[in-house]
């Protein structure tokens, strides 16, 4: 993981490599979750894979991971792909 700092809002990231080789942006601070198909949260593994979870409490957790940083960057809209770039 590469330690960074959003353009958008200033918050540190890390850089998580998926199976595809792309970078994807994360909060540095890991989350725990649990495993559902129709969870309403994603989080990232160490691995890169993205999972479909609910976020919950550690003692109810299937694992740790980490969170993409577009579910909680206020500037997440202007990195958007096929949107506008506001400013």
């Amino acid at each position: 993981m590469n330690k960074a700092t959003c353009r958008g809002c200033g918050a540190p990231i890390v850089w998580i490599k998926t199976p595809a080789g792309k970078a994807m942006p994360c909060d540095p601070a890991p989350v725990y979750y649990k495993a559902t198909p129709d969870g309403k949260d994603k989080v990232v593994t160490t691995r890169g894979e993205v999972v479909s979870c609910e976020i919950v409490p550690g003692a109810n957790a299937t694992d740790a991971g980490y969170r993409p940083h577009w579910a909680t960057c206020p500037q997440a809209d202007r990195f958007k792909r096929g949107g506008r770039h506001h400013e």
